[in-house]
């Protein structure tokens, strides 16, 4: 499912033009966007848990030349499902 398949299907069970479902999509993707870069974390009850990672700087390797690179820190978004999403998936 893309987005557009999203929109379409939000649209449907909500009942609501394919517009204003298009406009609550992106407005819940930038609210979670924007709080996670914020540094806040996003818990949905009963379907999961958005967050941001950190992770330190380490050294990797070039795999053609195996000269030594430095990889800077970073930041990543992380989703953690919760439980009745994971049951719904598994039965």
């Amino acid at each position: 499912m893309n987005k557009n398949d999203l929109i379409a299907k939000v649209a449907g069970e909500a009942n609501m033009s394919k517009s204003d479902a298009g406009n609550a999509v992106e407005a819940t993707l930038n609210s979670i966007t924007d709080a996670l870069k914020g540094g806040d974390e996003v818990r949905l009850v009963g379907f999961g848990t958005f967050s941001v990672t950190h992770r330190a700087a380490s050294e990797g390797r070039n795999p053609r030349t195996g000269e030594k690179i430095q990889i800077p820190p970073s930041k990543n978004p992380k989703f953690k499902a919760g439980k009745p999403l994971k049951d719904a998936v598994n039965n």
